[in-house]
């Protein structure tokens, strides 16, 4: 059986053959009009096509010299006419500026490829992916850019293991795609630094929230600007404390038996207003929401996901997308990337993969810790705490 990877290759070669092959049949089929039809000598000069065909194809310099000769010699074929001076000096023509046409295609391909690049490099420093585990916790995230052909937008995330605990923030910057990426680096690049200096949440917060007020300032004509935002912080005994700023709640994943998960919504209280609308970032107090259990998830999401709508206009079931995602991805144990993978897959089937905005998952998964358990005899055995033995 041929594996997806495997026919996308097949693929991709025969399609290459195909353009490679493509000018030089329309130079025969010329001929067999030339040669084979009364009067068909009249189709000749329409070998000129050969090395446009090749230039709009291949875009190779060697495939338009080589297409462009077949032109040419194909007017001194015997039984195709009597020689066209014209048509001659029409293909040379058409040959020379196919030639100069695909040098510069390859110079501006070699220049784009190289823009990419960079563009990758500077979008990873931006919102870089997560390591695999911070303190404890698995950790998973992804995100989509209504912004075709970029990889950030005006969605944001970060988790760092500091020594207050495990702090995570998500936001959901006004506007979406790369209008908005100015004012996610300059929130994410406080919240990398402060998150290790401000003992609580509220003074990480406020921190935050002048830096957000500085990048305003700074930017001409700058429009009002404000982001939903939250911040969690979890101690080592996974109490869980948040500060919400207008943005949605997060759910709280757990199986109750095996092949069964419940996604609950995590009671966070009533969330502050927005950054930048009002200073409401200071004095903010954390609500304490309960202990994440070993075994148990937090799934954070931006609004750009419970909001998306598919072709008739419905919203995204989230929680049975969530609930559906967990119980396909893992049976009756989490994990956090595979969740992560099935949700935005989910996602990208409802908006047949164009989003109107853009949207951002995390999920942090507290590992059952290894426990030991003595078996008979001196032998002894582990197994993760709260999840059945298979």
């Amino acid at each position: 059986m041929i594996g997806p990877r495997v026919a996308m290759a097949m693929t991709g070669r025969v399609r290459g053959w195909l353009l490679l092959a493509w000018p030089g049949a329309w130079v025969a089929a010329v001929l067999g009009l030339a040669c084979g039809v009364p009067g068909g000598d009249e189709w000749i000069p329409g070998v000129a096509a050969a090395p446009a065909l090749a230039c709009a194809g291949t875009g190779r310099r060697r495939c338009v010299a080589v297409h462009g000769g077949l032109a040419v010699a194909a007017l001194f074929v015997p039984g195709a006419g009597r020689p066209r001076p014209g048509a001659a000096v029409a293909v040379v023509a058409v040959l020379a500026a196919c030639f100069w046409l695909a040098d510069r295609r390859s110079r501006l391909a070699a220049e784009l490829s190289r823009a990419r690049e960079v563009a990758v490099a500077t979008q990873r420093v931006l919102l870089r992916p997560l390591p695999p585990r911070v303190s404890g916790l698995t950790v998973a995230a992804d995100h989509v850019s209504a912004s075709r052909g970029a990889d950030v937008g005006g969605d944001l995330y970060e988790v760092l293991a500091t020594p207050y605990g495990v702090r995570a923030v998500i936001g959901d910057v006004r506007g979406h795609g790369l209008e908005a990426v100015g004012t996610v680096a300059a929130l994410l690049g406080t919240f990398r630094e402060a998150a290790y200096d401000e003992p609580e949440l509220g003074g990480l917060l406020a921190r935050m929230d002048r830096a957000l007020a500085r990048h305003v300032r700074e930017r001409p004509f700058a429009a009002e600007e404000f982001v939903t935002l939250m911040l969690l912080q979890l101690d080592e005994d996974g109490q869980v404390d948040v500060l919400n700023c207008g943005h949605p709640g997060p759910y709280r994943l757990s199986t109750d038996r095996p092949g069964r998960v419940v996604a609950v919504p995590l009671e966070a209280g009533e969330p502050l207003p927005p950054l930048g609308l009002v200073d409401a970032a200071a004095g903010a107090k954390p609500v304490r929401c309960g202990q994440l259990r070993p075994g148990q998830a937090l799934f954070l999401h931006t609004d750009g996901v419970a909001d998306a709508r598919d072709a008739d206009g419905a919203f995204f079931p989230l929680t049975a997308a969530l609930e559906g995602a967990a119980r396909a991805a893992a049976g009756h144990t989490l994990c956090a990337r595979a969740l992560v993978d099935a949700v935005r897959a989910a996602y990208m089937r409802h908006t047949r993969g164009r989003p109107t905005d853009d949207m951002a998952l995390l999920v942090l998964h507290r590992d059952a810790p290894r426990v030991p358990v003595q078996a008979s005899g001196a032998r002894t055995v582990t197994r993760r705490s709260g999840v059945p033995r298979v």
